[in-house]
């Protein structure tokens, strides 16, 4: 069975290349020609290169792995969010932070700020441990976005605090929250990253390269395509295209954790490496004339 049909992606757009002066020759093989100077991209390897990542993040969650998804332009923002959470994964939408991947243990540090910050808005004495930080945070939110002291509770420790410190407080809180927030549970490194845009995201690839993570990305026709290891061509500037890869990305992981299997015993056992399908490694692009669509 499809999971995508070649009509769905035509209604969204996920034709349309960038302008033809702005193309990357690396991309001909995922060209299909050229309309009023703009390159139309080949729908058949965008429907091989999305046959291979769902089969691959089924795969790879199954084995209990951790997908991130990354996507900070304005277009891709809501459906990282979306889609992301609908599947249970951690995301970045606003700013990739430099050493996200290769630095985390500072992030995790920041992290744990972020916890504290969020404990002086709890009522005296609970700890929140079994509460929804993220949704009784947005509870003490303003109309315009903004930290409101007099929804917190009597008890909280915020409370105590003078009205400058409690400004520069939730000014540091803000900050980390709409970097951070997207990750603040993810406790290890991913196995894989779905990127939207890997031309505007580069940092992270080049971070996932080096720590040895398979990349999985929308990838227009200004890129390129030997930076990823599973491209999926088509349009990264469209909000339907977005919507509509992200969604069949997202199925996969929830695939993959329908199929995973019950937890064992021993929990300290080695969990295998994924590979990419076919076996390329990581940071080497799979032919796309090796792919059969199913």
């Amino acid at each position: 069975m499809a999971i995508v049909q070649v009509k769905d992606l035509i209604d969204a757009g996920v034709h349309f290349g960038h302008r033809a002066s702005r193309w990357n020759p690396k991309m001909r093989p995922y060209i299909y020609g050229k309309r009023n100077l703009i390159h139309i991209i080949d729908l058949r390897e965008t429907v091989r290169g999305l046959l291979r990542a769902h089969r691959y993040l089924a795969q790879i969650v199954a084995r209990g792995s951790l997908v991130l998804f990354v996507g900070t332009k304005r277009q891709a923002k809501d459906a990282i969010e979306r889609e992301a959470a609908r599947c249970g994964m951690p995301y970045v939408s606003e700013r990739w932070l430099g050493g996200t991947l290769t630095n985390y243990r500072t992030i995790r540090d920041r992290l744990k700020r972020l916890q504290e910050l969020e404990s002086l808005w709890l009522p005296h004495g609970d700890g929140g441990g079994k509460m929804d930080m993220a949704a009784y945070m947005r509870n003490m939110l303003n109309e315009s976005g903004k930290f409101e002291l007099s929804k917190s509770p009597e008890s909280a420790e915020i409370r105590r605090y003078s009205k400058k410190m409690v400004a520069t407080l939730n000014r540091e809180l803000s900050k980390i929250r709409r970097n951070l927030l997207g990750i603040r549970e993810m406790n290890r490194l991913p196995d894989a990253l779905v990127v939207i845009d890997p031309h505007r995201e580069h940092i992270a690839v080049k971070e996932a390269q080096r720590m040895g993570l398979t990349t999985l990305a929308l990838i227009d026709t200004d890129s390129d395509p030997d930076t990823v290891d599973l491209p999926i061509p088509g349009n990264d500037d469209s909000i339907r295209s977005i919507e509509l890869v992200l969604a069949r990305l997202a199925d996969a992981v929830l695939e993959g954790k329908a199929a995973a299997p019950e937890p064992q015993a021993n929990p300290m056992r080695p969990r295998p490496q994924p590979q990419p399908p076919n076996g390329p490694q990581a940071g080497v692009n799979p032919k796309p004339a090796a792919a059969v669509v199913e």
